[in-house]
């Protein structure tokens, strides 16, 4: 099975304007504004969520053995790794016993981790990656080494920003696990297919790096998070 070039609307370039305008507020926006926007946006998305992390803290705690949270380690900027937060949504050792990639029905996810990956609320935490300058809110979602020892020079490119928590791929492929659930092998799909897809729309982004850009990305993915939870995940689109 394949995947076909998506065909959004959003994902349709916007008019070019002057090359020496839109270069000198690139080169502004990447070299400060972005890194002021990442750190007001997580500190006040950390303060307003913070009871609701608790609670799911508890409800993860109280659901199954194990830690709150799942730590691994990502590749970010320039190739460095660093380690990825989220709310545990499988068992205890669950990489050890299985493949990185997982898919729907996997029985290593828990009940709570279930609900806590279909809203996506398993990567809250991660704003602490945000304002720890691991990651940005906008950028290349961040990939584990192994696959990216498979990137080729090309790809390589979307190692020239910080990883973010959402971009044109993560709106794109929004259900990704439901995707790699129908396939007789989730794995070889998803490097043969999927994070190819998915890369070119990575380099994209890096090269259209703006504010404007990331405002409107930051919209779409909390539009596209509400109409999943309206539809109870019966959109027929993906995800990343």
């Amino acid at each position: 099975m394949s995947v076909h070039p998506p065909d959004r609307a959003y994902l349709q370039k916007p008019p070019r304007t002057r090359r020496t305008t839109r270069s000198a507020n690139i080169g502004f926006y990447a070299r400060r504004g972005k890194r002021i926007l990442d750190i007001t946006f997580s500190t006040l998305a950390l303060i307003l969520v913070l009871p609701f992390l608790l609670l799911i803290a508890v409800a993860v705690k109280l659901s199954s053995s194990g830690p709150v949270l799942f730590r691994q380690i990502r590749v970010g900027k320039g190739g460095a790794g660093f380690e990825i937060l989220k709310f545990r949504s499988m068992s205890a050792n669950a990489e050890a016993n299985g493949s990185q990639i997982t898919g729907v029905g996997d029985k290593r996810v828990t009940r709570v981790g279930s609900l806590l990956r279909r809203t996506k609320l398993d990567e809250l935490p991660q704003f602490w990656n945000v304002l720890r300058g691991d990651m940005s809110l906008v950028g290349p979602r961040p990939e584990v080494p192994k696959y990216v020892a498979l990137y080729s020079d090309e790809q390589r490119k979307v190692l020239s920003i910080l990883p973010g928590l959402t971009d044109f791929a993560t709106v794109e492929y929004r259900h990704e696990e439901e995707l790699l659930g129908r396939q007789a092998d989730p794995e070889q799909f998803y490097v043969n297919e999927l994070m190819v897809r998915k890369l070119t729309l990575n380099l994209r982004y890096v090269s259209e790096l703006s504010f404007r850009t990331d405002i409107r990305l930051l919209y779409l993915t909390v539009m596209a998070l509400l109409r999943r939870a309206n539809s109870n995940g019966s959109e027929s689109s993906v995800k990343a």
